[in-house]
């Protein structure tokens, strides 16, 4: 895999170092249903019609006739701005990511298992509260065979005042005693296999994939990735669900991007295009972002 053009890399760099006799993974894919599966013809129509239809939606033609990808007209001077605004990398994400507060010093495997756990607690819960709740757990012994001999009491106080609480004790349980009887103490190292696990997503599975086993199988999409997208009119289509919104840029965004596109969006959403009150008027982009011209519009 080739190294950022933008940013050095940490959590990958990391990763690499970590991975030990574990390196070989598997890349992610998407699987058709079992039932498509054990029907071959049937499951090639039900692949041949998506591919109508997806194409259908992205590419139009070029002035020689071609068909071409869909993409916004202005991405490259958008993303080079917030590029430019995201130099200093001062961020909370950039102190705080799943790959920085989870333990480099420890085993690989333990490691893997920290990245996992910092991305379960962090759904719905500041980059701070999440921190702070990593290192309480690192104390009390952060590796699969300590937390599973935790009680739930304990669990929650260590974790508190993370977001959903409970529901994450449970998960976290749940998960650990999957890792130790199916993956002989490690995490999964698919996409399909992750999102498998309690409480894990897709955003959550493509960026444990690239934090822990090095590997850039999809754009993780929270909810920083989702709005600034969708402001920036990086989507063909508005759309409403983060899922949906990761479709839409791995549709057009070269894959080159793709490592870097989460941490860099998620920095930026934190300090600049806040969810309420988002600071247009020192963004680089206020000029050429449909959102920013918008609100422009409605003060008229």
């Amino acid at each position: 895999m080739s190294q950022s053009k933008y940013f050095s890399g940490r959590c990958v760099t990391r990763s690499r170092k970590l991975l030990g006799n574990a390196g070989n993974v598997s890349p992610a894919s998407v699987s058709l249903t079992a039932d498509a599966e054990q029907a071959e013809s049937a499951g090639k129509r039900i692949k041949r019609h998506l591919s109508v239809e997806y194409e259908k939606e992205s590419v139009e033609e070029n002035n020689e006739g071609k068909e071409r990808k869909w993409e916004p007209p202005r991405w490259k001077e958008q993303l080079n701005n917030v590029f430019t605004m995201r130099k200093n990398r001062d961020a909370p994400v950039d102190t705080m990511g799943c790959d920085v507060i989870s333990d480099t010093t420890a085993t690989p495997q333990i490691y893997r298992y920290q990245v996992l756990l910092s991305l379960m607690l962090s759904s719905q819960t500041k980059d701070q509260v999440t921190s702070a709740a990593m290192a309480k757990l690192q104390k009390h012994g952060c590796n699969i065979e300590n937390i599973l001999q935790t009680s739930d009491k304990q669990l929650g106080e260590l974790i508190y005042p993370v977001g959903f609480g409970k529901r994450k004790v449970e998960y976290i349980r749940r998960t650990s005693e999957i890792l130790k009887n199916k993956y002989n103490g490690d995490i999964p190292n698919t996409v399909e296999e992750l999102c498998s696990l309690p409480g894990v997503g897709p955003k959550m599975a493509h960026l444990v994939m690239k934090c822990a086993w090095n590997q850039v199988t999809g754009i993780g999409v929270d909810t920083h990735v989702h709005r600034i997208s969708n402001r920036l009119g990086w989507t063909q289509k508005p759309t409403n669900q983060p899922e949906k919104t990761r479709v839409a840029l791995e549709a057009w965004l070269p894959r080159e991007y793709w490592k870097d596109i989460n941490h860099l969006l998620v920095g930026f959403g934190q300090q600049t295009c806040l969810p309420v009150g988002p600071k247009c008027g020192e963004c680089l982009n206020r000029e050429i972002c449909p959102y920013a011209r918008g609100k422009r519009s409605d003060k008229k």
